[in-house]
């Protein structure tokens, strides 16, 4: 059976999302902004993506890598910010970043919440900087890419 047109051209998920590359941009759900720099995007509060699990996942899990950067405004603003995830309803264990710079969240997925061909990735911070003067978004971490990766 030949694929429709639409699955044809359809974007095959991909495990690793570089926040760079704007291909991608429609496994970011929610929550992530336009790209800066050529290399990232800021965030919103609460902000999701949609990610290919590694093959055998669902026998052995996966495990979440989310490489960002705290800036200094939102630490100098907000004095610490904690991130949590969420994957297909399983919560993962959060951290707290109390001084800017460049962070890796990296957490273990069980296989049981692992039961198909795509992931969704809710992520949540406890606070976010409101918008403010010119700025009309609402800012919370820098990202630089999040992927799915075997145990």
């Amino acid at each position: 059976m030949q694929p429709t047109v639409e699955e044809a051209d359809a974007p095959r998920l991909v495990a690793a999302v570089p926040m760079n590359d704007p291909k991608l941009e429609p496994q970011l759900v929610s929550g992530f902004y336009s790209i800066e720099g050529n290399a990232w995007r800021w965030t919103g509060r609460q902000f999701s993506v949609l990610l290919r699990p590694p093959a055998a996942a669902a026998q052995r899990g996966a495990v979440l890598t989310l490489q960002f950067s705290v800036p200094d405004p939102v630490i100098e603003k907000l004095h610490s910010v904690t991130l949590k995830a969420t994957v297909e309803g399983t919560g993962l264990p959060p951290e707290t970043y109390s001084k800017p710079g460049a962070y890796t969240y990296k957490r273990d997925i069980p296989a049981s919440a692992i039961t198909g061909e795509s992931v969704r990735i809710d992520f949540a911070l406890d606070k976010a900087m409101p918008p403010a003067g010119a700025e009309r978004r609402e800012l919370g971490i820098v990202a630089a890419s999040v992927a799915l990766g075997p145990k």
